[in-house]
């Protein structure tokens, strides 16, 4: 948890300072960190203007000025600042391994790490689990030379335990709250890496999403989000829900800085044998993605019958439809009220529920199996459920454990028919989201995309295993009533909330996707118009100052 001694004592070193006033020194102006993006931080290390351990510092200082209000951070990395200063040697010494290197970012909180963090998936379950080596998505991290900061928390177990939990809770982490009203919703599962990269407390975030994990919390939270094609980005490691959903992407500022993020972590991996269906033998330039003028000549659908009419989404609506102007203007077709057939005639049956009940039950077991220290000896779903059910922190029954009860339930009866009923299940999914989804609007309308309000872009992707980009759009007006979930805890609902635009194509088609959601970025750049109610002060120039009054 965050609270290490040497985090404690680096949070009184702080409050035994005076912050330098504004954002220069000497005439040299430093970027804010709330908007900072790659290549901003990539300009002030080579001119030496900060180094790597500046930035461990200050936003390890942002993290703890907000983290006990907001709580999207579990755990601070003790090794950060000594993998920052041998950053910054090999950096001074003309050794830099790529556009990442020396950059912090923040992992989820179900993404293991071969060090000294926990990898619990917000469960005291697995706290002091181990695992012999990095998670694949860790390893091509530290390869690009970014730095591993911390972990974020997340909707316990990916949001796949209750059916009566709240989005951004876990037992290990506490609860996540939005920075864009008081309580906000954070929306799940991938909560803190969301608020996190809002706030500028790490360069950007990786979540992972099985359906809606990325896309949700990154709209809500006002950041750009990659859902990548399952089989993009390596699950090795990863504590699953689904092999046959579950993808692990990048949450950012930008699109720029999120299509670095997904340059640095897609490809293959013989410990994942999904990313041999990647069908290209170089991964695409993602950045190079980035164009201003991507949308000129694109056809780009809008399939109506996704919409919900629910009067909460009315102001995503609207805002969508007076973009679609954007599209018009950058020199796009916009071919609107297209229905997919598939979306309602799939939501007849619980395909998606089935796959994903089987796949856990199977797909935990194995990530178990593979923990070198398992201190609660929690080797399957039966044992972690009485794990859970007898430890007061996890909650229960408070926050129930429904939908593990139905995988066990479902999977209770013989290997063959259960084999059968995936695959049944897995077919029909496919059938639904593609052909008679967005595979097959895309060929029948002579479509490049589709776009939707972020609010409904992830059934069909999840199901088809096919990407999502989501790209800020505006937000709720001050006039919106303010509503609360379930619990009354948190607010779902309420005025400057956060809310996004998604792009949505075939699968492997991340690298057309980024430069659609680039161009319409460019062309509107809402993010830094909304103002988050709390936000940290603490900026490089002032650990800088500090750095140079300790000399």
């Amino acid at each position: 948890m965050l609270g290490s001694v040497v985090y404690k004592a680096f949070s009184l070193f702080i409050a035994s300072e005076s912050l330098a006033s504004g954002k220069a020194i000497n005439g040299k102006p430093f970027p804010p960190l709330i908007e900072a993006g790659l290549e901003d931080l990539a300009a002030g290390l080579e001119s030496g203007l900060f180094t790597s351990v500046d930035l461990v510092n200050a936003y390890t200082m942002r993290i703890l000025e907000v983290n006990s209000t907001l709580r999207m951070v579990t755990e601070m990395n003790p090794d950060a600042l000594a993998v920052a200063a041998d950053l910054d040697t090999l950096r001074a010494a003309g050794k830099v391994h790529g556009p990442l290197h020396g950059i912090p970012i923040l992992i989820k909180n179900n993404i293991a790490t071969a060090d000294k963090m926990n990898n619990t998936a917000g469960s005291w379950a697995l706290l002091g689990a181990k695992v012999a080596e990095d998670s694949t998505m860790a390893a091509k991290l530290r390869k690009a030379g970014a730095i591993i900061l911390g972990k974020a928390n997340l909707s316990q177990w990916a949001n796949y335990r209750s059916t009566n939990s709240s989005n951004g809770w876990s037992a290990y982490g506490g609860q996540t709250e939005g920075a864009y009203y008081p309580k906000q919703d954070p929306s799940g599962s991938s909560s803190g890496s969301g608020v996190a990269s809002s706030l500028g407390l790490a360069l950007a975030s990786l979540g992972t999403e099985t359906d809606g994990s990325i896309i949700s919390p990154s709209q809500l939270n006002n950041v750009v989000g990659i859902k990548p094609s399952v089989g993009l980005t390596s699950r090795y490691l990863v504590i699953p829900i689904s092999e046959h959903q579950d993808t692990v992407g990048p949450m950012a500022k930008t699109v720029k800085d999120a299509a670095y993020l997904l340059s640095a972590i897609a490809g293959q991996d013989e410990n994942d044998n999904y990313t041999s269906a990647i069908p290209f033998k170089k991964i695409p330039d993602y950045v190079s993605a980035c164009d201003y003028f991507a949308l000129s000549g694109k056809r780009i659908g809008v399939p109506r019958n996704l919409f919900d009419t629910d009067e909460v989404y009315a102001p995503a609506v609207a805002a969508f439809d007076k973009s679609l102007d954007v599209f018009r203007a950058a020199g796009a077709t916009v071919v609107d009220n297209l229905s997919l057939p598939g979306y309602e005639l799939g939501n007849e049956g619980d395909f998606e529920g089935t796959v994903l009940s089987i796949d856990f039950v199977a797909n935990l077991k194995s990530y178990l199996s593979k923990l070198t220290v398992n201190p609660n000896n929690i080797t399957s779903l039966a044992s972690l459920l009485d794990f859970t059910k007898s430890s007061p922190p996890e909650e229960w029954p408070h926050r129930n454990t429904e939908t593990w009860e139905t995988a066990l339930n479902l999977t209770s009866y013989g290997t063959q028919s259960l084999a059968s009923e995936l695959w049944g299940n897995v077919t029909a999914d496919i059938y639904y989201s593609g052909l008679l989804g967005i595979t097959g609007a895309l060929k029948n309308y002579s479509l490049d995309a589709l776009v939707v309000p972020s609010h409904f872009a992830t059934s069909l992707p999840a199901r088809l295993g096919s990407p999502i980009v989501t790209v800020p759009l505006g937000k709720s007006p001050a006039n919106t009533t303010v509503t609360k979930d379930y619990s009354g805890t948190l607010v779902m609902a309420a005025p400057n909330v956060p809310f996004g635009i998604s792009f949505l194509a075939e699968r492997f088609s991340e690298e057309k996707l980024i430069g659609l959601a680039y161009a319409f970025e460019q062309r509107t750049m809402v993010r830094n118009t909304i103002v988050p109610y709390i936000q940290p002060v603490t900026e490089l120039a002032d650990v800088v100052a500090m750095k140079a009054r300790r000399h």
